[in-house]
């Protein structure tokens, strides 16, 4: 399986487990027991009363950042915002406080850098990264980190959502260039909870209802990513936990497809997933692995 076959996996992975995740998302596991037992289809509904296959704000802020990344030939700041606040007038499904409250902030003052708050460590910045991890595939770690900080920003400028999102990114490049769990646990996950103890996930207590808050949101995805075996049992595991579960459906979506690899995603889910979406997604992964070969190429 090739890195590009990977890449699309990912994003679409991404759009699955937010389509998944956001018939429970604010449920508690009691409550999607009650309702569903095990909820392990694209069946729409939740609070947002969506239809079947289609995606929330997770997806589409991504879909957003990687049309902005493709606009300029790279992740250029001032565009992700722009792109972003036109996301946000035309009126998307759903949208965070925070992302509200610093689009609103560049809007005012067109400066695409949010202040910096450590009470700005949600989970908004992660969920959509994926178009980044994907344009840079092959660049400098200074290059990345620069990058993904250009796009987290926006509206999360915050340390915790920095380091996740850069272990992330990472975690991201060497799936997709077919590294193991075990490669992927050592060589980011720990290194992640050796700087930030709080994000500490092994030897703990599963997480149940994960809040927004980027923690919650790690610690529940790498439970699920590293203690599953297979691309469905991930998803419904971390789905079926609760709280914010478009958003750690679609992360571990990302993780999970560049792993796991696109002959691993269920046909069922595929073909409920919105056409429309479906189609940007192979879409924008083919051309952001374009656009970072391209400044990989020798000069």
């Amino acid at each position: 399986m090739n890195s590009l076959q990977r890449a699309t996996a990912a994003y679409l992975g991404l759009a699955l487990g937010d389509a998944l995740g956001s018939t429970v998302e604010f449920m508690i596991p009691r409550e999607i027991v009650a309702q569903y037992g095990v909820h392990d289809t694209l069946c729409g509904g939740g609070w947002l009363h969506l239809p079947a296959g289609a995606v929330t704000d997770d997806t589409t802020m991504a879909l957003a950042l990687g049309n902005a990344i493709l606009s300029q030939g790279k992740v250029e700041a001032i565009a992700i915002a722009i792109a972003f606040d036109d996301w946000m007038r035309a009126k998307p499904v759903d949208i965070g406080n925070t992302v509200r409250r610093n689009l609103l902030y560049f809007r005012k003052t067109g400066n695409p850098e949010a202040p910096y708050s450590d009470h700005d460590a949600g989970n908004g910045a992660a969920m959509r990264l994926l178009p980044v991890a994907l344009a840079t595939f092959g660049q400098s770690e200074a290059a990345i980190r620069a990058a993904s900080r250009a796009q987290a920003h926006t509206t999360h400028h915050c340390a915790l959502s920095d380091a996740a999102c850069e272990t992330l990114i990472f975690m991201l490049h060497d799936a997709v260039r077919g590294a193991d769990k075990n490669y992927l646990l050592h060589q980011h996950a720990h290194p992640l909870v050796a700087r930030y103890p709080e994000y500490k996930f092994r030897a703990t207590r599963q997480i149940q209802n994960p809040s927004g808050y980027i923690v919650d949101t790690i610690q529940a995805v790498f439970q699920s990513f590293f203690d599953t075996d297979d691309f469905r049992s991930c998803l419904i595991d971390v789905v079926n936990r609760g709280g914010d579960a478009d958003t750690t459906g679609a992360i571990a979506g990302m993780l999970a497809g560049a792993h796991y690899g696109i002959t691993a995603i269920p046909n069922p889910w595929l073909r409920v997933l919105n056409s429309q979406v479906r189609q940007q997604c192979e879409a924008q992964a083919v051309d952001l692995m374009s656009l970072a070969a391209i400044h990989d190429a020798p000069r």
